[in-house]
């Protein structure tokens, strides 16, 4: 596999989310409330986390397990989707507290999570850090 314009576009929307996501989270914590910076951040990181998704339906990997080139970590697509509709849901119903458990939630799951799951040896990004970057594989 090649560091397609798909993949590009992928890695850096999902490598900005990870680095701006902490800041829509921290800019609500404590007694200061930084209310324009968590939701400039925040509807930074709901679009980052949209082209994230919605690119990776067109990322397929035919070399392992997969249904139609669709692996295990394609199922983060759907939680994704699901969780930002629910947390801009329970913005709607002014549930805050909701809100802010599922986009701490998607955070860690899908930013975090899948992450991970992406730098494992089998993986492309995994290949490129610890096979090509590091010469560990």
């Amino acid at each position: 596999m090649q560091l397609t314009p798909v993949i590009a576009i992928h890695m850096t929307a999902a490598l900005a989310a990870l680095a701006i996501g902490p800041v829509a989270l921290w800019a609500r914590k404590g007694r200061v409330q930084r209310t324009h910076l968590h939701r400039a951040a925040g509807y930074a990181w709901v679009t980052l986390m949209l082209a994230t998704a919605l690119s990776a339906l067109f990322i397929r990997d035919y070399l392992q397990f997969n249904i139609a080139g669709y692996t295990w970590i394609h199922l983060f697509v759907p939680l994704t989707l699901a969780g930002l509709f629910g947390a801009f849901r329970a913005l709607y119903l002014k549930d805050i507290s909701r809100h802010h458990k599922i986009m701490q939630g998607l955070y860690f799951g899908a930013c975090i999570g899948a992450g991970a799951g992406a730098l494992l040896p089998g993986r492309y990004l995994g290949q490129l850090v610890w096979g090509q970057w590091l010469g560990l594989l």
